[in-house]
């Protein structure tokens, strides 16, 4: 049975697609609340600036542990900007990450030297922080997650729970290879491993696998140094020899890890260790194995049973067979139902004396949540910038996700057709919200109830409202809106309750609507001093269309247009005309004497003509 489970993982791993290693792989460290990229000792490591992605305050930090990195800033986030905060970062190409969280304590007498909140990673909650953790020097400093990403983007989201105000001090986002840690049935299906632990049995010292020069491919994991499993049960085993097999696709373990270990004694046969885990959980246990003793060189001189609470899960474990030689790493992996709040491990030897083991795992699985439909989350961050929502609200992250911090305000119903949550009712009455509303706002299809009532929003009531026909309950009231109410409400079949009273709204009510008052709807439209055509409001006057009233008013444009034209045509001839008269009344003088002149010589020239012909009529002159 071992075999052939040992056998199938092998092949699954052999067929599975994998990242090309001659590139490496994508790296992100961010130094929260760092105001430049900095660099952290020893190892010089890069962190970037984190003012692109979040909001929060900027603050100098006290590192809980030794083992969180060098920096000296941190980002804490106050309730008073809302319960939910979050690191969206964009651009992250799709595969299988290592996502890992380090707290901080703000280093400031006046604040909660302790805060504790609870941590989400694609809208699943990963983690939610323990009284003490920050008097621990393990993996209680930080929260880690394996997790694919798949569009692009990483959400990481840290939630308040009352008890002192978030503060992280750095994010590393790493990616590993696409089958690390396959575990078998249901592997990659939303499912999230959250890291519990990992111990390297005999260390001396916690190590990440930059200290052990390890793969980068690996996601520099942390393992905690187990030293011994307590009561002189056991004994530390090492060498210096090379382990094969060990840094190897796809996990990539760190060579290292392999030449310590602990072995049973001859007082105590058998390699007992107890770990406390949360009860009701499945957890993912991964177990690592070299023979280094050089007591044994063969297969079949050391064989163990291994136990897990008491159950067998690994018969006959032959760690020289198995592996195929000494010194060659052996990985066992199992999933174990937890109902108790411990998981004990406990290597019993049936040939040889004693059992031996490198390294422990242990990963809680999560199954991770489905998300709310992007179109409205899109949706609802548009109606939060045009309604001026307060800070305090927050809307960060998912509106629906996890289940356990939803949008204050916000309505959600898990839609089995389509996997993915939608958003079925707003409730942000008495907020103090002065903006108006989207038309946005008709991309939440899923409404049934809408309550915006005792506000400060202005503007018109969108017509696109009438295409959310699931709508039941719309209540507007006590706000500052006008216009009219649209006709497009009255298509809205469902609808059942409508209240507008105490707005400044005008004009006719749609028919449509009256009708549904016959029908047992409740409506109430009092307090709008222009409101009429039903029964309770005035009756209406010559009503025009708003097409009409469009016509009224472009006809009266071009009629004044006219107007304006022939004035000015008017106008300007008229100064044509006194312009005229002006220059005549200046040349008159010279004029008036040209025609004297001209008069005297006509008259001259006639008298002239009537001498020639008097002597012609009396004949030839004498003297001729």
């Amino acid at each position: 049975m071992l075999e052939s489970r040992l056998l199938l993982l092998l092949l699954a791993l052999f067929f599975a697609p994998r990242p090309s290693f001659s590139r490496a792989p994508y790296v992100l460290r961010i130094s929260c609340g760092a105001r430049d990229d900095v660099h952290s000792p020893p190892s010089n490591t890069l962190w970037y600036k984190d003012s692109y992605y979040t909001g929060g305050i900027p603050y100098s930090a006290t590192r809980p542990s030794f083992i969180s990195p060098s920096l000296a800033t941190l980002r804490y986030f106050p309730l008073s900007e809302g319960p939910e905060n979050c690191y969206n970062i964009n651009r992250v190409p799709h595969g299988h990450y290592l996502v890992r969280i380090y707290f901080g304590l703000v280093n400031e007498s006046n604040f909660d030297n302790e805060p504790l909140f609870d941590v989400s990673v694609e809208g699943t909650l990963i983690y939610s922080l323990p009284s003490g953790w920050s008097n621990h020097d393990n993996e209680q400093v930080f929260a880690e997650a394996l997790i694919v990403l798949k569009d692009g983007t990483a959400s990481i989201c840290f939630h308040s729970t009352g008890h002192g105000d978030p503060a992280i001090l750095a994010i590393e986002i790493l990616q590993i290879d696409n089958k690390a840690y396959y575990y078998g049935k249901g592997y990659g299906q939303g499912t999230i491993l959250r890291t519990d632990r990992r111990l390297s049995c005999g260390a001396r010292d916690p190590k990440f696998g930059a200290d052990y020069s390890a793969n980068h491919w690996g996601g520099d994991r942390f393992w905690d140094a187990l030293p011994s499993f307590g009561q002189s049960s056991d004994l530390v085993v090492s060498t210096k020899n090379g382990i094969k097999k060990a840094s190897v696709s796809p996990n990539f373990y760190p060579e290292a890890l392999y030449q310590t270990a602990l072995a049973s004694t001859d007082t105590q046969p058998d390699l007992a260790y107890t770990m406390e885990v949360e009860p009701t959980r499945n957890y993912s246990l991964w177990l690592h194995f070299a023979e280094i003793d050089p007591a044994v060189t063969g297969a079949g001189e050391r064989v163990f049973d291994v136990l897990i609470n008491g159950d067998v899960k690994f018969r006959d474990v032959d760690i020289v067979g198995m592996a195929g030689d000494v010194n060659t790493a052996l990985v066992l992996n199992t999933t174990v139902a937890v109902n108790g709040r411990s998981l004990t491990i406990t290597l019993h030897p049936t040939k040889g004396n004693h059992a031996i083991i490198s390294a422990i795992e242990l990963f809680e699985l999560i199954s991770a949540e489905s998300k709310t439909l992007p179109d409205e989350i899109k949706a609802l961050q548009k109606l939060k910038g045009a309604l001026g929502l307060p800070v305090r609200l927050g809307w960060n992250g998912d509106p629906c996700v996890p289940e356990q911090h939803p949008w204050s305000g916000v309505d959600c119903r898990y839609n089995r057709n389509i996997s993915k949550y939608v958003i079925d009712g707003l409730g942000l009455d008495n907020q103090g919200l002065k903006g108006f509303l989207p038309n946005d706002i008709s991309r939440l299809h899923h409404l049934q109830s809408i309550n915006l009532s005792g506000n400060s929003i202005s503007g018109v009531i969108p017509s696109s409202l009438g295409t959310v026909t699931s709508l039941e309950i719309l209540d507007l009231s006590f706000n500052s809106l006008n216009g009219s109410i649209p006709e497009s409400l009255g298509q809205l079949s469902s609808l059942r309750i409508l209240d507008l009273n105490g707005n400044f709204l005008s004009g006719r009510v749609p028919a449509a609507l009256g009708g549904r008052l016959l029908y047992g709807a409740s409506f109430n439209f009092t307090d709008n001093a222009g409101l009429c055509g039903i029964p309770g409001l005035p009756a209406c006057g010559p009503h025009l269309s708003t097409g009409a009233k469009i016509g009224i008013g472009l006809g009266s444009c071009v009629a004044l247009l006219l107007i304006v034209t022939c004035l000015t045509c008017w106008w300007k001839r008229r100064q044509n005309i006194l312009r005229t008269q002006r220059i005549a009344a200046r040349d008159a003088p010279y004029a008036k004497a040209r025609t004297h002149f001209n008069r005297d010589v006509q008259m001259a020239r006639h008298h002239g003509n009537e001498h020639a012909r008097t002597a012609a009529e009396n004949g030839p002159s004498l003297l001729a």
